[in-house]
């Protein structure tokens, strides 16, 4: 059973933990070390900290048996295109392995649409990889819709992404 809540700085250090165990797991395989390595740096505990304080970011967490199993977090516009009216975007969106098919997904994507909402957003935008088909008929369910391709960065590895927007 995970339990959520709002995360607070002293959270730093277990969101760097589990933001990159959950980004390894999911694609870890798919890339070169180098560029893995160099992308995880985006997971420092110091960058964490800052936006656990930033109070344009909203992160919630779950908790199992103690240990961070999942987290969302939810902030401004990042991606390259022209955000349509009052818009907040889904930075990261991760739940580890033990806990797919259950609930977990589906209370912090609850989560995350009331985050949107309190912030007065009329669209909510996020970036998918292309070939995770998992993520995307997830999103979809939930009323996201393609808006067009996007170059993500993995270190010096260029992917394609694609940014979806969910009209609230």
């Amino acid at each position: 059973m995970i339990h959520f809540r709002d995360a607070i700085p002293d959270d730093a250090p277990a969101l760097a933990r589990l933001g990159a165990r959950t980004f390894f797991e999911t694609f870890g395989h798919l890339y070169d070390p180098e560029d893995l390595g160099l992308f995880l740096q985006n997971h420092a505990v110091g960058r964490w900290r800052n936006e656990l304080a930033d109070p344009a970011y909203s992160v919630r967490v779950g908790e199992a048996d103690g240990q961070l199993a999942a987290y969302a977090k939810v902030g401004p516009p990042s991606l390259p295109f022209e955000p349509r009216g009052q818009s907040t975007e889904l930075r990261q969106f991760y739940v580890l392995k033990p806990w797919h098919g259950g609930s977990a997904a589906r209370d912090l994507m609850a989560w995350v649409i009331d985050e949107a909402r309190r912030r007065d957003a009329r669209h909510l935008y996020l970036s998918v990889f292309t070939d995770n088909h998992r993520a995307r008929r997830f999103y979809a369910r939930y009323g996201f819709v393609e808006e067009g391709p996007y170059t993500f960065m993995v270190g010096n590895h260029a992917d394609e992404d694609i940014v979806m927007r969910l009209d609230l």
